[in-house]
């Protein structure tokens, strides 16, 4: 009996340890490969992002005071200009309606803002021809 109880507890410890293990991936692989860089302004506050690719992130924020999102994308290091893109807008808007910065950069496109206090918002970022976009996030 005491073998048995001792089994189970070794067996209930690995796999403990296993879903611990296996939970440490996902979330790094949620994290931003690239720290925020602040420029979209102090009020803001980050509340999402998208890695895209291994090249950078695309980054939302929030100012809760005047009910603005900020995008911005954020190059992982640096060097000479490569094509970049972000871009913002309500998810009730037609395509047209996005605001958006493209361009050859060192290191961010944007910022780019979008009032959508209590609406859904549609982002996305392109680093060198590799895109993410998020679609009907972050309402309210």
């Amino acid at each position: 009996m005491i073998k048995n109880l001792r089994s189970v507890m070794l067996l209930s410890a690995a796999l403990a340890l296993g879903s611990a293990a296996m939970a440490t991936p996902a979330a790094a692989a949620d994290a931003p490969i690239v720290a925020y860089n602040g420029v979209c302004g102090s009020a803001y506050k980050v509340v999402n992002h998208a890695n895209i690719g291994n090249k950078g992130t695309v980054f939302l924020t929030y100012n809760s005071s005047n009910g603005f999102n900020c995008a911005v994308t954020v190059r992982k290091g640096s060097g000479s200009a490569i094509q970049m893109v972000v871009g913002l807008k309500r998810t009730s808007d037609s395509p047209s309606q996005a605001v958006q910065d493209e361009g050859n950069y060192t290191s961010y496109a944007g910022p780019v803002y979008r009032e959508a206090a209590g609406q859904c918002v549609d982002w996305y970022g392109n680093i060198s021809g590799t895109n993410e976009n998020r679609n009907g996030t972050n309402c309210g």
